[in-house]
């Protein structure tokens, strides 16, 4: 792979530089994910606080997902024409407000509610309602976190698009299946800082400090980035860096809205990764990025015992983060070295194992194998899970959207996703209120298959040119 590299990959200096470039820029996603799944890492602790429902706790996993979605469909072109760092520092600036507001919001319940068991055995019913603060009732308080929850969504799409925009720049073609993997990195990291160490804030401190505390961080690398991180190599002064995609050398005009559109929209292979990460998104949400945290807490947190303190929970958030970092490199640097650059492969091997571990997963439950074997099914889950979805949103989406188009790319893919994930908020909870948790493995495993189904037809395409032919 190296002989095919441009000669400024080799200079030290230079990558010292992107080294330096990519810390600050990844660490800002890494907590832009805490600060987004902070809510989840605590959703148990807000229904009982509130006497919300499965149905209830699923709106804030569909308002989000759902204004998250079309934003980055929305701001991708924006992103593209502005640049990532304006667009990131403006999203972080948003992230950390809405974090420090929605926290305010949690303080609204004067009085905890008292909840047991539903007589169905599915979800809870409320004993006593919670008191709530300045009159208001239940709705209102349920619309008002929804909402804040919901802007939140709409600055944390800054982040994936940043991200993308600015690594395009970055990094040569070549290179991006292993950058995939680091992207799989930066997303473990972030959700391992909100499933595993917001639980601990949540057991030492109030319940605000869980979205105030990652709110701080995000302000944090907001002034890093602002300082230190740039757009570009001839930003930070290296000068003629051929990425290798579509618009390298020969088009270095400004970018157009209307060229980006086109390149984007119009192509059946785009569409095509879009539908297939629509169905990461219903797998991914469904699973190891949302409901596993109340799955625990509804299944196999024993009574009086904090998430912090219960071995398998703990564990299957480390595992899920572990196995899902593995995913992201085995997958990036297969399709990098062994299918050179093209991504379809690794993603159908991807949507193949999420069905398989799924099933193994529904079925170890049946059996009744208990709470490690469902940590250790949810870490094989996630290997899948993290490998398929840092293909699409980490190489993919640069590949296909090139230097001038990669924020709207991965508007779009990521958009895609997260529309997906709007319909797994409230219509898991429905599932959940109706069914309880035997049927939650497998209800995901139709649109695996179908991403795997949608991937094959793009087998052999590559970034540049026509489909290899063998």
């Amino acid at each position: 792979m190296n002989g095919s590299l441009p000669p400024l990959c080799h200079d030290p200096a230079f990558r010292r530089r992107r080294v330096g470039n990519w810390m600050v820029l990844g660490l800002l996603y890494s907590f832009f994910y805490m600060s987004r799944y902070n809510f989840t890492a605590v959703m148990g602790d807000l229904a009982r606080t509130f006497g919300w429902t499965n149905v209830q706790t699923g709106v804030f996993e569909t308002v989000m997902p759902l204004v998250y979605g079309l934003s980055v469909v929305i701001n991708g072109p924006i992103a593209d024409r502005i640049g990532g760092k304006k667009a990131f520092l403006f999203g972080a600036a948003g992230v950390t407000v809405m974090n420090v507001l929605f926290g305010l919001c949690t303080l609204l319940a004067r009085t905890p509610a008292v909840t047991e068991p539903a007589a169905h055995g599915h979800g809870v019913s409320v004993v006593v309602p919670a008191v709530l603060r300045f009159g208001l009732s239940p709705a209102a308080v349920l619309a008002i976190m929804a909402t804040t929850w919901a802007v939140n969504g709409y600055f944390q799409s800054f982040g994936a698009l940043s991200i993308v925009k600015v690594n395009a720049q970055w990094f040569h073609v070549r290179e991006r299946g292993t950058f995939s993997g680091i992207f799989g990195v930066l997303i473990r990291f972030g959700l391992i800082l909100a499933f595993s160490g917001v639980p601990f804030i949540a057991a030492v401190l109030p319940i605000p400090y869980a979205f105030w505390i990652p709110g701080a961080f995000v302000g944090l690398f907001f002034v890093l980035n602002w300082l230190f991180m740039r757009n570009s190599p001839a930003d930070a002064g290296f000068e003629g860096f051929d990425t290798g995609d579509e618009v390298s050398a020969g088009d270095e005009g400004p970018v157009r809205i209307g060229y980006v559109l086109r390149k984007v929209f119009a192509s059946r292979v785009t569409w095509t990764i879009a539908v297939a990460s629509m169905m990461i998104g219903f797998v991914r949400r469904s699973t190891v990025d949302v409901w596993f945290s109340k799955y625990f807490s509804d299944v196999w947190l024993p009574a009086g015992v904090e998430k912090a303190a219960f071995g398998p929970y703990q564990a299957a958030a480390w595992g899920i983060a572990l196995l899902g970092i593995a995913g992201g490199f085995a997958f990036g640097i297969t399709s990098d070295r062994v299918f050179q650059a093209r991504r379809a492969p690794v993603i159908v091997v991807g949507f193949a194992g999420m069905a398989l571990a799924l099933a193994l997963f529904g079925a170890s439950d049946r059996a009744g194998l208990g709470p490690w074997s469902a940590a250790a099914w949810l870490a094989v889950l996630s290997f899948f899970v993290n490998g398929a979805h840092g293909m699409v949103g980490g190489a993919a989406s640069m590949d296909f959207g090139g230097r001038k188009a990669a924020a709207t790319a991965a508007g779009l893919f990521d958009g895609m996703q997260y529309l997906a994930s709007s319909v797994v908020g409230v219509g898991m909870g429905a599932l959940l209120d109706t069914w309880g948790w035997s049927a939650w493995q497998w209800a995901p495993i139709p649109f695996a298959l179908a991403g795997a189904a949608l991937m094959l037809t793009l087998w052999n395409v590559t970034p540049r040119g026509p489909p290899i032919r063998r």
